[in-house]
């Protein structure tokens, strides 16, 4: 159960308390509410960043209501290739979510912390596409990713699609792949009009490119290395 409170004796900013869940830690639930994990540190007095208990309440600052931190956040992430039996079946297993746009942010450690997904450019209001058959397993609006969108897939698998001007299904619909569930847009904490995407399996976060159609070898190296590449995907 959620507790509004004052963090502080004084003047200091409305928060909620959060009991810490097995699997958690201060970056997963700072990046859940979208605080930073040295803010919560401070607020709530811990000296080590990266050791809470299960059990422990946390006071997250500004928060008004509880969120849950195992279905926004994965648990971890994987660099690695997926082998072949690892992919999902069927011909396409994912397709782009967006029809064109600009990679600007590649899969990877992003200075302190962890880009868990690719940042695609492109106008706001570009409709966004399901890249598989699934079911929302989640959609709201958060202050760091603003509108989020989470699908559930088979397999073990999901897709986060987040920034989104709106959200254009609800959770527990059933969608199809290239279904469109949302437009591009730039909520929360973003620099501009883009997509952020994730690929997921078993709540890890794993590189989207390598379970996207293939892009030209140009393309897929200059993502790899960050810089600003043309995808296209085409749908029916």
């Amino acid at each position: 159960m959620a507790v509004v409170l004052g963090v502080a004796a004084c003047a200091g900013p409305a928060g909620l308390r959060h009991r810490v869940e097995r699997g958690e830690s201060l970056y997963r639930i700072g990046k859940a509410y979208g605080v930073a994990p040295e803010e919560l540190a401070r607020v709530n007095g811990i000296r080590d960043t990266g050791r809470i208990e299960v059990g422990q309440v946390i006071v997250i600052p500004h928060a008004n209501r509880a969120l849950p931190v195992g279905v926004i956040t994965p648990e971890r992430a994987r660099p690695d290739r997926p082998t072949p039996p690892e992919l999902p079946r069927g011909p396409s297993p994912f397709v782009w979510p967006v029809p064109a746009g600009l990679v600007t942010s590649a899969f990877g450690p992003r200075g302190a912390t962890h880009h868990d997904g690719i940042d695609i450019s492109t106008p706001e209001g570009t409709p966004v596409r399901a890249a598989r058959a699934g079911r929302v397993l989640y959609s709201d609006h958060l202050r760091g990713y603003g509108n989020l969108i989470i699908l559930a897939h088979d397999d073990g698998y999901a897709t986060v699609y987040a920034h989104l001007r709106d959200n254009g299904t609800r959770a527990g619909a059933d969608v199809r792949q290239g279904e469109v569930i949302a437009a591009v847009g730039r909520t929360g904490k973003t620099s501009g009009s883009n997509l952020h995407f994730e690929v997921r399996k078993d709540n890890i976060a794993r590189n989207p490119l390598f379970y996207l159609p293939a892009l030209s070898a140009l393309s897929a190296a200059g993502a790899a290395n960050r810089r600003m590449d043309m995808v296209e995907g085409g749908h029916d």
